[in-house]
Order: C-alpha cells, then structure tokens, then sequence
C-alpha cells in the first residue's frame, strides 16, 4: 500500500520522535503519538499500518533527507577530505538540532526487534554506500592508502561518528556535539591517509 504523504504524514512523523524519545518505544501507544500530533488515533491509520511502521518510515524519512543534504553539499567539493569533514560535521548537526531524533536514533531504535532492526538497516544502506564512495574516491585519488578496506574503514566511520554522538546523549546533550566534528575528522583522516 503506497503511504500518503503531506502535512499531517510529517506532522505523525514529527510527533512520534517526541514521543519515542520522552517514554521509550515500547511505551509509546498509538494514541500518544496522535494526541501528540493533534490528531485522532484513527487518522495514524490512514498514514500508517502501525507503531512499527511509523517507526521505519520516521528512519526512512530522516535519514533519506539526511542523505540527499549531504550529497547536495559535498556535490560541489573537490577534495575527498572536505567532503568528509561534511559528512561528520553533518552527521553531528543533524542530532544536535533534534535532541529527540538523537535520543530515538542512538537509543531506541537498538531496543527494537529483530524484524524492525533488519528494515532500519536496509534504510540505513544508503548512508553507507555514500561512505564506501568517498573511500573509494580518496583511495583512487591517491589520498587514501590503496590497500585500505573500505568495508572496515566504513564501520570505523560510522562506529566511531554513532559513538560520539550517544555519548553526547547519554550525558544529556550537555556539550557541544559539533565541536567535535573537527578533531573526529582529523583522527579519521590520520588513519586512512597515505
């Protein structure tokens, strides 16, 4: 069933972050998502199979934008170091400017089950393949050592971007996320260099 979309699709979406992230996935009913939202229960249902769906297509509509931003930005960049400094800088802007978004993200969503983590991480696929295409255009361009797997560069990557940033939440979101992108970037950089 192909899902409407529109004001009240992202307005479902934006509701179910806030509530995922104050009482948890597992405590988030339907109707406090639509209370939330500003609508009634059963409007959720013309959007929406279920929790489990809202859950996904709130993955697959942040991260696919996510995507698309970066794409556009390191579009017009030459220097395969520029466009991963963008991509941290990026990554840790987005979480910062939704707290709750990064509460669900590095927090909630581990808590799901095994059906739900499988389709996060088919979403989560294309964030990947940006990566393995900057390695593979830093490897080609000389700036990369040539032998670097790019697999295991690419979970360094993202392990060590997703570690920054729950820590950042597990403290509360006290500090300035974005303040580390510069000195992640910089240690990155110092292990894939040729």
């Amino acid at each position: 069933m192909g899902k409407k979309k529109g004001p009240k699709y992202n307005q479902i979406i934006d509701a179910a972050v806030k509530v995922i992230a104050s009482h948890g996935y597992h405590q988030a009913q339907v109707s406090k998502i639509a209370k939330e939202a500003g609508v009634a229960d059963g409007t959720i249902y013309l959007y929406f199979e279920n929790k489990e769906d809202i859950l996904t297509s709130l993955f697959k509509e942040k991260m696919g934008h996510f995507v698309e931003i970066i794409r556009e930005r390191i579009a017009s960049e030459t220097s395969v170091e520029d466009k991963l400094l963008i991509l941290v800088k990026m990554h840790f802007e987005q979480l910062q400017a939704d707290k709750h978004l990064a509460i669900v993200t590095q927090l909630e969503l581990r808590q799901s089950n095994k059906d739900l983590r499988l389709k996060i991480n088919t979403i989560f696929k294309n964030y990947l393949i940006l990566l393995e295409e900057l390695l593979t255009e830093g490897k080609e361009a000389g700036y990369f050592i040539a032998d670097l797997d790019n697999r295991l560069a690419r979970q360094m990557i993202f392990g060590t971007l997703d570690e920054v940033v729950t820590n950042w939440v597990m403290k509360d979101c006290k500090y300035d996320l974005i303040a580390s992108a510069e000195p992640v970037h910089n240690l990155l950089l110092r292990a894939f260099r040729a």
